[in-house]
Formats: C-alpha cells, structure tokens, sequence
C-alpha cells in the first residue's frame, strides 16, 4: 500500500512524504571479486552442458579488473529492479541494510511532525476564536451601552448605607437561626425557662429600673405658687401638711400620725411621707428638736401607692438648698445642713440634744436597693427658730422602732418569709 495513494488516505490523518531508506554505498573491490567468482561457476556450468566432465582448472593468476573512469558502473540485481520500478525502492528495502540509528531518526521525525501538525492545528483553533470575539465586540459594546441589559456601573457606599446592609445581614443571619432554632426538639422546654427566669428577674430587680428612670422625671407635680420668691414674708397656707422641695421638683402630703413601727410606715409612705417619731426625735413643725419625715426612692411594682419614687432624686440635694413645710396652716422654711448615709439600724443617727427646730428626711439608697439610708438634715430659718416652742416634755411618743423604715420586700424576700427593711 503506498502512502501517497490518494484512495488509500485516512481523514484527519497527516502526511508527509517518507524518507527513502539508505543504502550502504557500493564498493567497486567487491563487485569485482563478485565477477570473477560468477565467471568460474558459469564456466563449470558450460563444461557440464557440453559433455566435459573435467573440471576446468582455474586461472592462477586472476587478472584484476579495475574500472577505470570511462566504464559504467555496475548495477546489482537489486539496484536494477529500483531502477525498473521506483515506486517499490522507496518503500522496500534489504532490512539488513537499515540501521539502528536511522530507525531513531525516522520515528523522531514524525513525532516531530505531528507535534508541529498539532500545535499548528490547535493555535489556528484559538486564532479563530480570537477573531471572531475582535469581529462580535463593538456590536457587543453598543448593545451594552444602549440596550435594555445594561450592567451597572459599582457604587460606592456611604457609611449609613454599609451599616444598613450590615445591620440586614446579622438580622438575616439571626432570622435564619432562630428558624433552626425553633425547629429544635428542645426549643420549648429552653424557652420556658429563659421566660420564668426573666420573670423573676424583673420582679427582683424591676424597682432598680423604675427607679432609675423617675430619677429623671419630677416625681410630683408642684405647684408654681407654693415657691417662695421672700422667706420673710408669711404666706397663707392650707391646713392640709405637705413637704415642698422646690429644687428636686417635690410637692409630697405628709402623715404625722403615723407609728414608727414597720406596717404603719408602709401605710402611710402610700399616700405620701410618714412622720417617724422615735423618743429623742419626735418633735412637730415649729418646736425645738428634730422632725423626722421618711419616704420611698423606689418600691416594687406591685405595690401599691403613688409616692413609690417620691424621694429619688433626694441625694441631689446639698448644702444651702431650701425644704419647706406647710403644718396647722404654716409654712417653715428649713435650710440643708448636712447629708450622710448610716446602716438600718442606725438608729441613733436621729436622736441627739439640740436647742434648734431640725428637720430630718429619711430614704433608701442606693437608688433602687434597701441596703442603706439617706439622711438629709437641715435647720429651720422661718420662721424665726428663737421663737420655736420647746420640744415635748414627755418624749412625744413611747414608740421604739430598731430600724430605720425603708422600701418594702422584694421577691425573693416575699417568697422566704422577710418583711424587708
């Protein structure tokens, strides 16, 4: 089968044309030895023919036949058939005429034509392709800056924005696990407890929260007339007592008939402040002695009163500010003097030998605790103290109390048996 045949070529196949095989070069030497030994043998062939059986004596002296350059030279048998038939000498040949070595080039020959074949092929792939994206890209373009599909161009975000896609990115994430959350076996039972706890927790604590927050809202609703632009001058006032502190926003009932005992004080800081007379400081408005007026800076939520946060910003006062006291159709005006805190049973803090009219205000602190008590001491200025009636002579009240009044129990003292402080 030839090659270069045209009927006999496979698709996609690469051809290139074959090497001919080489043939060793001839030896003139040779051929002459190879003459004069045809020249014996055809000699005892015609002996024999012809009936001579004797062997014909060969020469000698072989002459030796040199070519000279005016001979031809000449041609093997296998030389004069690739003469004859070209065709079969360049693809057949004397294997034994072929070396090792020329099998190497050969084959490392069209390993290098199909490497090149392929590389050529596929580069010419990627050449096309190229060129046809380059014909396609300024339809591409102006349909990009014309069409309906536009892309748009990236902006940039302000701050308010990447905080808002910030924000809905947690918010997503905290939606996505909350659903896997919900979808938990153990979601109800965890759920119930997180709810109770918090419910406890804010029944414990809750007066700390309110406290707070009336600490910054007047806490009564005062009335701009009962703010004394000149002490000296007597104002008419009702018969109804009342505690006016003008700086602190103030206008509070008073109960002086209040006990110093636990229950009684409760009852009475409902409805307002409650005079605590002890012996050694049970004295009234206007007599010699110290006055004692205790109230609430935070309670419970489920108590009852209206006063619960009366006294919650009472640590604002100082030194110099002004405490009024409407009683039996009076007012005093008393000016602060001291400020302290003592423990509960600090009792004692509130009796001592004094020949001026004292006003004492008693509340709980810190705000929203009853671990402490505020003590606001101030003296009285109006009227004139010289003229102050002395204090009782009979102590005013045989009531003992072993601890300060303060707010009422929380919770947990509620549920374990404590009356509070």
């Amino acid at each position: 089968m030839r090659p270069d045949d045209p009927n006999n070529r496979r698709v996609g196949t690469p051809l290139i044309p074959q090497r001919s095989l080489l043939q060793p070069p001839h030896t003139p030497a040779r051929d002459i030895g190879t003459q004069a030994a045809a020249s014996v043998v055809r000699g005892q062939l015609n002996s024999i023919y012809d009936g001579n059986t004797a062997t014909p004596t060969p020469q000698t002296t072989p002459v030796a036949i040199e070519p000279t350059q005016a001979q031809a030279p000449r041609v093997s048998n296998t030389e004069s058939s690739l003469i004859e038939n070209p065709t079969y000498g360049r693809t057949h040949g004397d294997a034994t005429d072929v070396q090792a070595e020329q099998w190497r080039h050969y084959h490392s020959a069209w390993q290098d034509y199909y490497q090149k074949y392929y590389e050529r092929y596929y580069m010419g792939q990627v050449y096309q392709a190229q060129r046809a994206l380059e014909a396609h890209r300024p339809e591409m373009t102006n349909q990009a800056l014309t069409g309906p599909g536009k892309p748009e161009q990236p902006e940039t975000l302000t701050r308010d924005e990447a905080i808002y896609d910030l924000r809905g990115k947690l918010l997503n994430n905290i939606r996505n696990s909350a659903k896997k959350v919900r979808k938990s076996r153990h979601f109800i039972p965890i759920t119930a407890a997180v709810c109770v706890m918090l419910v406890f927790l804010f029944l414990q604590y809750n007066r700390i929260l309110f406290a707070n927050v009336e600490a910054y809202i007047s806490p009564g609703n005062i009335d701009p007339a009962n703010i004394i632009v000149d002490p000296s001058t007597d104002v008419v006032v009702s018969n109804d007592p009342k505690l006016i502190i003008p700086k602190i926003n103030v206008d509070v009932p008073a109960d002086y008939n209040a006990k110093p005992d636990y229950d009684s004080q409760m009852a009475a800081m409902k409805n307002g402040v409650a005079y605590f007379g002890i012996p050694g400081a049970d004295s009234k408005p206007g007599q010699v002695g110290n006055t004692v007026l205790s109230g609430h800076s935070s309670n419970d939520i489920i108590d009852q009163g209206n006063y619960k946060f009366i006294f919650a910003r009472l640590d604002q006062l100082n030194s110099g500010d002004t405490i009024y006291l409407n009683y039996n159709g009076k007012r005093y005006m008393y000016t602060v003097t001291k400020k302290q805190i003592v423990k509960p049973t600090d009792v004692s803090a509130l009796v001592y030998k004094t020949d001026k009219p004292i006003l004492t205000l008693i509340t709980c602190t810190p705000l929203g605790t009853s671990l402490n008590r505020l003590l606001i001491t101030a003296e009285q200025v109006s009227p004139d103290p010289k003229n102050a009636l002395p204090a009782p002579e009979d102590g005013g009240s045989s009531s003992t109390a072993t601890s300060i009044p303060g707010a009422s129990p929380t919770i947990v003292e509620r549920l374990f048996g404590s009356n509070g402080n």
